[in-house]
């Protein structure tokens, strides 16, 4: 299986953020930190504020928060959350794509339950668990 970049970008804020869970981040903040853009990552805060990951506030000492303890915030949620949209395999799709098998395939199955232990085996962890280490201020 192999995640989106916006997956894979969301991952990383949330895990300097479980770093300091009581701390607001600024979205420039974290584009720097990693070396990313900013742009992107504000659409990746968006789809994480919507899904109730974290809250956001605008203005002079606004940023992103986690809106609950890292050690509640499980990482199959999170994945399934930032890869919504994004299906496994065509015929996954909200349209069910193109399959010129459809009706005869033994893959399917397979695969959907593939993924549901992969996001089942993630929901084993919490975002506590993958946390970055604090940064050293000079």
């Amino acid at each position: 299986m192999r995640l989106t970049s916006f997956t894979d970008y969301g991952l990383r804020m949330l895990m300097r953020m479980a770093s300091a869970p009581e701390r607001a981040f600024s979205t420039a903040e974290l584009a720097d930190e990693f070396r990313l853009s900013r742009h992107h990552l504000t659409k990746i805060m968006q789809r994480l504020a919507r899904g109730g990951v974290v809250e956001t506030r605008r203005g002079s000492g606004g940023g992103a928060q986690l809106r609950r303890r890292p050690e509640h915030i499980r990482l199959g949620d999170v994945v399934r959350l930032l890869e919504e949209g994004q299906a496994l395999v065509e015929c996954f799709g909200a349209d069910g794509g193109c399959c010129t098998v459809e009706g005869c395939c033994n893959l399917k199955a397979r695969l959907r339950r593939a993924e549901a232990r992969f996001m089942d085996d993630l929901n084993q962890s919490t975002l506590a668990d993958i946390a970055l280490p604090a940064p050293v201020m000079a």
